[in-house]
């Protein structure tokens, strides 16, 4: 790897010693000096002078939290996408339906991703529904949410499930007719397990579809990303990716706290800067989207909410936590004496609330108060300004979703939330104002990989549909551009690696068309996109990393199809 001086239009370090720069030196992968071209020459006399041709040149987009290769597997081909941002409305997704079921050979199963009975505006669909489009299709519907699934007939007759109804899992549900039937609805994990993995099983390479998801969230110019869903079993298929060349993402792995070995260490084939495990994760509750966060306010009886199925008489509330504090406590008092950094998903501000009551007696227990600990909590959506500044004390990180207000937000202030609560979900300020290390996410797959749109949203409180609410949480481009890069990375326990440009550092840059700082914030993800990345001081070439990963084995992640994913929202 030749030295190189790397130039554009501007430079943007996100080190406040020194925010602009005309040039970045890079040899052996790591940043050898910053500032003018003149000054990196002095540095690395004999490096070529690339013009990146980009407006501007930051570090890498970091991903704090996201699901990349389960996330692959269940929304890249041979899976169809019917999320909302492909399939607006549902005569969209009805289309991709026919499209599917008149190009493919009639013996391959068929896999949609990406339903919302909020935003496609309908009822989940029941297997009446699925028979008269499918027929005797296998055919498979993922929910958005990762939450929910559904499935037809022909479904049921590969289980024999027709006429031997299963009994539900523990943790998990079918949906039944009065006589005990099934409706074509799974909600919740093991259910999905049992009815989309022999679908993925029959189904192509899944290491190509998670390449091709790789590679969609280097478009969007995240270098750094996270598996907050990580199981042992995703072990090979990561490496493989790693090892491939050009590969355009670093991973850290959080393993899930219902697998038996998420207290044990974890050691890759690759270089710990590529893999490395950082922590455990669990969830205190689940997804807005479909009624089981707990949270101290009603859901709202709303023609939106009747047509999703969230009936406010059951939604949301104490009942729907998952855990006792004791049972956090259990886990805690295992990991902490370890060292992992804890990561809890919680969405709900009762499900916030056990999750720092749970972090707090955890951590003077085992007198981590006042220490570097770094654990996290996810989503926030219904965070209020008093947790998020007990959140600070704590020195706990806190993980926000801009794509829950982007999407949803609309729908959040006055449909299914009322407005004292659902103009405020996601505040952003008030996060920022606490003290709080915050950071922005987009938990792949539940919104696409789109750092820069999440940065527009946390500045300007805009929705889909370019509405604001609660205005008073926007927050400045240059905390919204650090909760992507530094703050993002010192999440993720890698700030000394990446996050920034400075001496020392992983070279890892993302390119983009226009300098944000130089644009109308409402319309940074039209003007600022991206027009590529590095990684290690080497522009990144997806099509020779999508090619190798084609070309590779898929015996030895077989495996994988029958563990379909398990996302957060």
């Amino acid at each position: 790897m030749s030295p190189k001086i790397l130039t554009a239009g501007t430079i943007i370090t996100m080190n406040p010693d020194q925010p602009r720069a005309e040039a970045v030196a890079v040899a052996d992968g790591r940043i050898v000096a910053v500032g003018s071209v003149a000054h990196c020459q002095a540095g690395c006399p004999d490096a070529e002078i690339v013009d990146t041709g980009a407006a501007a040149l930051l570090p890498g987009f970091v991903e704090p939290h996201s699901h990349p290769v389960m996330s692959g597997i269940a929304t890249q081909p041979p899976a169809r996408s019917i999320a909302p941002w492909d399939a607006p409305a549902w005569s969209d997704a009805e289309a991709i339906f026919a499209d599917a079921v008149a190009t493919t050979d009639p013996t391959t199963p068929l896999l949609f991703a990406g339903f919302d009975a909020l935003l496609h505006k309908r009822p989940s669909p029941k297997v009446d529904e699925l028979d008269r489009i499918f027929g005797d299709r296998l055919a498979v519907i993922t929910d958005n949410s990762g939450h929910g699934v559904y499935f037809n007939t022909a479904v049921m007759k590969q289980h024999g499930w027709n006429v031997n109804p299963p009994a539900d899992p523990v943790g998990a549900h079918f949906g039944r007719n009065s006589d005990g039937s099934l409706n074509g609805q799974g909600f919740e994990t093991a259910v999905l397990l049992a009815v989309a993995g022999p679908i993925l099983a029959q189904l192509g390479n899944p290491l190509v579809s998670a390449a091709e998801y790789y590679a969609w969230m280097s478009r969007g110019g995240y270098t750094s990303t996270s598996d907050m869903t990580y199981d042992p079993k995703f072990k090979s298929a990561y490496e493989a990716l790693a090892a491939a060349p050009s590969c355009p993402l670093r991973v850290s792995m959080w393993e899930m706290s219902t697998t038996d070995t998420y207290n044990d260490s974890e050691s890759f084939s690759v270089a710990e800067q590529l893999l490395v495990k950082q922590g455990v994760k669990l969830w205190t509750d689940g997804s807005p989207w479909i009624g089981n966060i707990a949270i101290s306010f009603p859901y709202l009886s709303t023609e939106a909410t009747r047509t999703a199925g969230i009936d406010p008489a059951v939604a949301g509330g104490p009942q729907s936590m998952n855990y006792s504090l004791e049972q956090l406590n259990a886990v805690l008092d295992v990991a902490a004496p370890t060292g992992w950094q804890m990561a809890f998903h919680a969405n709900g501000d009762l499900a916030i609330e056990l999750a720092l009551d749970a972090y707090e007696g955890a951590l003077h227990r085992h007198n981590l108060l006042g220490t570097d600990h770094r654990w996290r909590l996810e989503h926030l959506g219904a965070g209020t300004r008093r947790q998020f500044d007990r959140a600070a004390g704590l020195g706990v990180h806190v993980s926000m979703a801009p794509f829950q207000y982007y999407y949803w937000g609309d729908l959040l202030d006055g449909q299914i939330f009322d407005h004292e609560h659902g103009s405020q979900w996601g505040a952003f300020a008030d996060a920022v104002a606490s003290g709080a290390v915050v950071s922005l996410h987009n938990d792949g797959s539940v919104s696409p990989p789109t750092p820069v749109l999440n940065i527009q949203t946390a500045v300007t409180r805009r929705t889909r549909a370019g509405t604001v609410h609660g205005a008073d949480q926007c927050i400045t481009l240059d905390h919204a551009l650090r909760a992507h890069t530094i703050n993002a990375a010192r999440t993720l326990h890698r700030d000394k690696l990446i996050g920034s440009l400075e001496v020392g550092k992983l070279a890892d840059f993302t390119e983009l068309a226009a300098d944000p700082y130089a644009v109308d914030p409402a319309q940074l993800a039209e003007k600022a996109t991206v027009s590529g990345t590095w990684l290690g001081g080497e522009r990144i070439d997806l099509d020779a990393f999508v090619g190798a990963i084609s070309g590779a084995d898929a015996g030895p992640h077989e495996h994988l199809m029958g563990h379909p994913r398990h996302t957060c929202c």
